[in-house]
Order: structure tokens, then C-alpha cells, then sequence
């Protein structure tokens, strides 16, 4: 099992390429499940989920080509990706494929509303709280679904298709955002969804939609108007960049020092990141090409925030801004509002030398001169990468274990952190 090593300590100063985003690439992928016709996606990450994802496809019968890379290409640029889901032949998500993922659960709504039946195994992923999906269960119902659970998988029927109904969510959700949204494409009539997850990555999947001919009206607010259609069609996409990635390297940045340009980087969809970071103390400036960033003193001031849905700060950024506080000068508190079980890498970062305490759902740190490096365990996607900006200031070697979750979500980031001049290394048992 693979390994990163990092010996702490060096400022990084240069370019790092943003990759495609996975939370777009993902449901982008799934889309090609609405039409016969082929899909063509740019700017697709090379990442674990995204692999996973492709081989769930092809068992529903999805033909996925990838282009070759390409003379004088940057070798950080996206894939390109070709989808043809020409017929389903099989409606069913079995469970050793599911389990590993909790995106490939969101076939269900597309499947369900061309093939007007699905089975989908409940999910698995990150360990980061239940996340039920009844809220996806509940919208599909919505649009006329029969749905039962049997055996550890989902049985769901639209005899005659799905039809157009009034979906209001209880709390938000990004994925029964997308389920419905998809599902609702292809329902006879309008559905109206309430109390829509409004994160960049679903605007990002409704303006491919609408270019395979689905119509939709609202995309990116909290209520959203879709009006089915019989058919899609196929479409040219370009994933969106990343905005995790883009924070995350913007924090390992503030961490280290120095000075990072972040290319392809998109700044209104990270305003709460952006603000945080601007008051701990650093400079984020936009470039023709992205952002600039720098730290602008000698130390990280201290930031209360809390998680909370888009436009909030980023659930998927919280442990990565922990990672940083723990070397702030002073006290911060981070409360998590979005999932129960997400400060499981405060006990890893505590073996660095971390000083931070627990109370429910927030977290108290206080800042410590140093942190010293030693052996970690990544825990979940977002987690790894905390480890990996505290291992970067750290004095001495920090060694991340399980970095398969480090792989589900970022693309080849020790050498975009080696390039820039971070002492990190992959190292395979």
C-alpha cells in the first residue's frame, strides 16, 4: 500500500495547474446515462472515484473511450472523455461496485427515469457521518417513483415513466439535488425543486443538461424549474475546476509561505474560502491565468468559522483549514454543521503536535510554534490532505498511510507540491 512521505520545512513558489473537478466530473459522468447519445466531457480528473465510476458505467452498458494524450499537451490537463450509453443493459448497481463509492448511487435517479425501473445497491465512501438517502428516495417519489428496500438495495419503478411533481427538501443536500434534478429531465411535465443545493459542481451538471437539450430554469438557486423532455441528446462539456483543490493548495501555501500561482483557479466559486483566508492573514490576487497566493506575514492569524452549505465555507475544506490553524497564532474554532463524524484527523494531527480540543460539534485550536513530524493515518479523502499541509510545515519526516483516500479525490498532488518545491515523495510498499 502506498505511502507519502514529507520532510517539513520548504517554502513552495511556482504554478500548480488546477485539476477538473471530481464533485462535477462525477455526476457529469452519470448524465450520459439520459441519452442513447455520446457524451463528450474535457478537463476530466484522473482520479480513484472517477476510475471506479467508469467501471460502474460500463456494467449499465456505458461505452467510455478516452482520448490519447497530445504532442506539446500539458501532462497536468484534464482527459477527455467520450460517453455512449447507447442502450442499459442492465438497470441494476450491484453492491461490490456501489460500496466503494457513495456517487454511484446517483445512477439511480437517471436510470430509473429512462429505463422507468432501477435496483442500486445504498452506498458506501468516506466514513464521515450516515448520510442517509432518504432525501433522494423521498424526491424521486416525488415524481411518481414506487421505491422499496430489500436485501441492502433500492427497488425502484415508474410503470409509464416518472412524472413532473413539487420536490421540497427538508435540509439541503448536494446529492438528492442531483439525483432529482437528473431524474426530472426526462419526467413527463414540470417539476420544481426547493430548498436546491446551490454548489458550483450542480450548475456545473444543469448547464451540460441543458446543452443536451434539457430545460431548465434556476440553475444555481434554491429553487429550481425543470421541464421534462422526451429525449436528450449528446454534448461537448468542460468539467469546471476544482474548488476543494484550489483551497486546499491555497492553504498549503499560507501554511509554507512563499508564493503559488494556481492555474485555471476560479474565485467566485470559493468567495467564503477566499474571505476566511484573506482574514488568517493571506494575499489571494486574480491573474489573467488564475489566482496568486502568498502569505503576507510571518504568521497565521487565528479564524472562527463555521461549515456551512454553498455559498458558506466548504464542509470539504474544514479539515484542510484545520491543518492550518494549527500553526495560527492563537486560539480558532471551527464548528461542523454539515456532517457528524468529520474531525477524525484532529487525532491525527494531534500526533504532529497539534493542540486541539473537542466540544460536540466544534473544534478548538490553538496555535503551537511547531509541529513535529510523524507516522499518520488518513481517515477519509478530505482528512489526508490536512495531514499532508501540516506535514509540510512540520519539522522533520511525516509519513501518511492510506493515501488511497489521498487518490480518490487529488490528482498526482505530490508532484504538483514537489514541483513547487515541497520534499514529498510517493513510496509503495
Amino acid at each position: 500500500m502506498d505511502k507519502i512521505e514529507i520532510t517539513g520545512g520548504n517554502e513552495l513558489n511556482g504554478q500548480i495547474q488546477i485539476s477538473g473537478a471530481k464533485n462535477a466530473a462525477l455526476p457529469l459522468m452519470i448524465t450520459s446515462l439520459l441519452t442513447p447519445d455520446t457524451l463528450t466531457l474535457k478537463n476530466v480528473p484522473n482520479l480513484r472515484d472517477v476510475n471506479q465510476l467508469k467501471k460502474i458505467l460500463g456494467n449499465h452498458g456505458t461505452d467510455l473511450t478516452v482520448e490519447g494524450k497530445r504532442a506539446n499537451g500539458n501532462k497536468y490537463a484534464g482527459e477527455t472523455y467520450h460517453l455512449t450509453a447507447r442502450d442499459i443493459v442492465d438497470t441494476t448497481a450491484p453492491y461490490e461496485m456501489v460500496s466503494t463509492m457513495r456517487a454511484s448511487f446517483w445512477v439511480l435517479g437517471p436510470i430509473l427515469a429512462r429505463c422507468h425501473e432501477a435496483k442500486v445497491s445504498l452506498p458506501g465512501g468516506c466514513a464521515i457521518g450516515t448520510r442517509p438517502v432518504d432525501l433522494h428516495l423521498a424526491g424521486l417519489e416525488a415524481l411518481g417513483a414506487q421505491i422499496e428496500l430489500e436485501d441492502g438495495y433500492v427497488i425502484a419503478k415508474a410503470p409509464g415513466g416518472l412524472k413532473g411533481g413539487h420536490v421540497r427538501f427538508p435540509k439541503v443536500s448536494v446529492g438528492a439535488t442531483i439525483n432529482v434534478l437528473m431524474a426530472a429531465t426526462l419526467a413527463k411535465g414540470e417539476t420544481i425543486i426547493e430548498n436546491a443545493a446551490t454548489e458550483p459542481e450542480i450548475g456545473d451538471v444543469a448547464n451540460c443538461l441543458v446543452k443536451m437539450g434539457a430545460k431548465i430554469e434556476g440553475i444555481g438557486r434554491k429553487t429550481m424549474h425543470i421541464q421534462g423532455v422526451e429525449n436528450l441528446e449528446g454534448a461537448v462539456h468542460n468539467v469546471l475546476p476544482d474548488r476543494i483543490e484550489t483551497g486546499t493548495f491555497m492553504m498549503a501555501v499560507a501554511a509554507t509561505g512563499g508564493e503559488v500561482e494556481l492555474l485555471g483557479a476560479v474565485p467566485e466559486t470559493l468567495t467564503a474560502a477566499i474571505e476566511v483566508l484573506r482574514e488568517a492573514g493571506v494575499s489571494i490576487t486574480e491573474t489573467p491565468k488564475g489566482l496568486l497566493v502568498k502569505r503576507e506575514g510571518d504568521s497565521i492569524k487565528p479564524v472562527h468559522i463555521e461549515t456551512q452549505p454553498h455559498p458558506g465555507f466548504p464542509t470539504d475544506l474544514q479539515a484542510q483549514l484545520m491543518g492550518l490553524m494549527t500553526i495560527a497564532d492563537g486560539r480558532s474554532v471551527i464548528r461542523e454543521t454539515i456532517f457528524e463524524n468529520r474531525f477524525m484527523h484532529v487525532q491525527e494531527l494531534a500526533r504532529l503536535g497539534a493542540n486541539i480540543s473537542l466540544n460536540g460539534d466544534t473544534a478548538i485550536v490553538e496555535g503551537v510554534k511547531e509541529l513535529r513530524g510523524a507516522p499518520v493515518m488518513a481517515t477519509d479523502l478530505r482528512a489526508s490532505v490536512s495531514l499532508v499541509i501540516a506535514g509540510l510545515v512540520a519539522q522533520g519526516v511525516t509519513t501518511v498511510n492510506r493515501v488511497y483516500h489521498l487518490d480518490r479525490g487529488f490528482e498526482r498532488i505530490e508532484e504538483k507540491l514537489g514541483n513547487c518545491g515541497a520534499q514529498i515523495n510517493r513510496v509503495s510498499d
